[in-house]
């Protein structure tokens, strides 16, 4: 008899427990996936209902619903739902500038039994056709450029490059394309030098880094003039970041290269007031086993830096390199550089910061 009541206690116990299981709200969607086949890039916005129902015992409140990513935008019913009532979330896609396939998931999180649920929705966007402004977005009147920008990026001292530019005229007669303030290492040119209206053609250009004769991370502008007209607004950057290759070199050869060690390269020189002239002196050492060539020394606008005068250093060998920052004209934070260019296989290039504040009287 005290076997039967134990066991009947027991069962009592485990009933109730599933009952008030039971109790709790329940979050059942028709579905948790939804495909939006294929969807044009240029077709606007596309929506879906991910619908469900409280098939628990007690009213359901949905706390939260977030997207996996900004272009899609959840809605949902906010009030509680009660048992056996219905709800809804409803998804928008917007497939703007999202070309290809896609997979985006929702996280709905409630009060539920199953407290967080995954949606997810997927398809493939068509791409929109492109225009003229998609393939040269760089306008300059009369022509259009797929970049303003001919980037040589790495190149040895003693390389020749070649880079070129898409451009299509915009004109309504022929323009004839020519150059100023070409330096002597560019060789540019339009082909063809007179392009026909709505006619695409390519500028092209060849860099010597020979010529050059420089260091590090350089730059040059050029001016484009139509028709023989000099007009100084049309411009194009050319870049190239010249640096020794030591890609053939062994194991045992960058065992024994120089080795630039700087052990303080951030300054703050706290706050001035606006006029004042503050320097600094940065200490270089050769911690390598042959000698340390320091290539270039050039400072950011506003800083100048003085290239020191013993620029070869043997092993264990020092020298300094003279900061100065003028605050004329200059308020507030103050963040500027000095970049030195040596021939250390490991790092050509160290930055060296100065910063600080600039008050006005």
């Amino acid at each position: 008899m005290k076997k039967f009541f134990i066991f009947s206690l027991f069962l009592s116990f485990i009933v109730g427990h599933v009952n008030a299981q039971h109790a709790k709200p329940n979050l059942a969607f028709d579905k948790v996936i939804h495909n939006f086949g294929e969807v044009k890039e240029d077709g606007g916005t596309k929506a879906f209902q991910f619908k469900f129902k409280n098939t628990g015992g007690q009213p359901l409140v949905l706390h939260n619903v977030k997207a996996s990513c900004g272009c899609t935008t959840p809605q949902w019913t906010r009030t509680p739902i009660p048992p056996g009532g219905s709800g809804m979330v409803k998804v928008t896609f917007d497939p703007r500038n999202r070309p290809g396939n896609f997979n985006k998931t929702i996280t709905v999180s409630s009060n539920a039994q199953n407290a967080t649920v995954i949606l997810r929705i997927n398809g493939k966007v068509l791409p929109r056709e492109m225009t003229m402004e998609d393939i040269y977005p760089r306008n300059m009147g009369k022509i259009r450029l797929e970049t303003s920008h001919l980037a040589f990026t790495s190149m040895t001292p003693e390389q020749i490059k070649e880079e070129s530019i898409k451009i299509i005229s915009t004109s309504e007669e022929p323009i004839k394309l020519g150059f100023v303030n070409v330096p002597d290492h560019i060789k540019i040119k339009s082909i063809p030098e007179v392009i026909q209206p709505g006619k695409a053609g390519v500028i092209t250009a060849s860099y010597d880094a020979k010529l050059k004769n420089d260091w590090g991370f350089v730059t040059d502008n050029i001016f484009i003039i139509f028709n023989d007209v000099r007009n100084y607004s049309n411009r194009v950057t050319v870049s190239a970041s010249i640096q020794e290759d030591f890609s053939t070199w062994d194991a045992e050869k960058l065992k024994s290269a120089p080795v630039a060690t700087i052990a303080e390269k951030n300054w703050n020189f706290g706050e001035i007031k606006q006029g004042d002239v503050v320097k600094h002196q940065f200490e270089v050492k050769n911690t390598g086993k042959t000698q340390l060539i320091i290539r270039k020394v050039k400072a950011s606008c506003g800083c100048t830096a003085i290239k020191p005068a013993k620029t070869i250093l043997e092993p264990g060998e020092t020298t300094l390199i003279a900061a100065q920052f003028d605050s004329r004209g200059k308020s507030g934070r103050q963040t500027k550089t000095v970049r030195i260019v040596t021939n250390d296989p490991k790092s050509t290039t160290h930055t060296l910061m100065i910063t600080g504040n600039v008050k006005i009287n």
